[in-house]
């Protein structure tokens, strides 16, 4: 059996200004994203985790760092598990790309994962590369896995693993959602955080990052 908890990273600038910032390495996590994954290391400090990976991006590899230091692990750098891309919206947060990511967004929710951002990618193809990462980095392991990724990228994820029968929910910055299972048998839902405890949150609601 394996537990996967899907971390998302701390908070960046670009979750402050409400940017699509979605393409790697991207920002650094600010002082608060760092207090929130010096927190969530502590969080998880009583946790067995038999191994650390994060996504290509920096804010994702701060993310985890505190995680492998208080489990005596090295973070391994993993790719298919970043962002979904945002495309022509990359970089921006003006009132017209917001609108036009969260009319794909929506899309998707709703159950059209072939819906594309301009110039970007669907809910689809962020499956088509997450998934197998997953798989790989889980295949055979009686133990628990974290994965350091981001708010979108794991909601879509998460709902692929779980056979699309469960409610997915906003993932806040050091958000986990945890699964049990393995890939051969399937997932199930073991928690799904709405907040975070001791360190806040900015951007309920807000892009991919």
């Amino acid at each position: 059996m394996t537990r996967l908890i899907l971390a998302r990273h701390g908070q960046t600038d670009s979750n402050v200004g409400r940017v699509l910032d979605s393409a790697p390495p991207g920002p650094p996590l600010n002082a608060l994203g760092l207090a929130q994954a010096a927190a969530l290391g502590e969080r998880l400090r009583g946790e067995r985790i038999d191994a650390v990976h994060a996504s290509t991006a920096t804010r994702a590899q701060q993310t985890a760092a505190p995680v492998g230091a208080v489990a005596g692990l090295a973070v391994e750098v993993v790719d298919g598990v970043h962002e979904v891309f945002c495309g022509d919206l990359e970089g921006r947060g003006d009132d017209e790309a917001r609108e036009r990511f969260d009319a794909v967004y929506d899309a998707w929710l709703a159950g059209d994962l072939r819906a594309h951002l301009p110039g970007g990618e669907s809910a689809l193809d962020l499956r088509a590369r997450f998934l197998p990462a997953v798989e790989r980095l889980t295949g055979g392991v009686d133990g628990t896995v974290l994965i350091a990724s981001h708010g979108a990228a794991i909601r879509l994820a998460s709902a692929a693993l779980l056979g699309d029968t469960a409610e997915t929910l906003y993932v806040p910055n050091t958000g986990l959602v945890i699964l049990t299972g393995t890939p051969a048998a399937g997932w199930a839902l073991e928690h799904w955080d709405t907040a975070v405890p001791v360190v806040g949150d900015v951007t309920a609601g807000g892009p991919p990052d």
